[in-house]
């Protein structure tokens, strides 16, 4: 299995976009890890739509703690 880690911080313009193209790999056995870095512009609730349209999608709402500290979750969350 492959995980796809998405830190996630305030980009509702573009969060969409590459989720759909993440989902619409032909790889079919992967997760994606949408991990919500404290986001204040609604971004978490989309990636909350999509966990709950795809069961490939996992997220974690977390305090911001920066890039380096979304992508370390991500990597804690892996194949779990």
């Amino acid at each position: 299995m492959i995980s796809v880690i998405v830190p996630v911080y305030n980009i509702r313009a573009h969060i969409e976009n590459c989720i759909q193209s993440i989902l619409k790999q032909t790889y079919g056995d992967f997760e994606l890890i949408l991990i919500d870095d404290g986001s204040t512009d609604g971004s978490g609730d989309i990636c909350d739509y999509y966990k709950k349209q795809d069961k490939s999608v996992k997220v974690v709402h977390k305090e911001n703690g920066g890039l380096s500290d979304a992508r370390n979750t991500g990597t804690a969350m892996q194949c779990h």
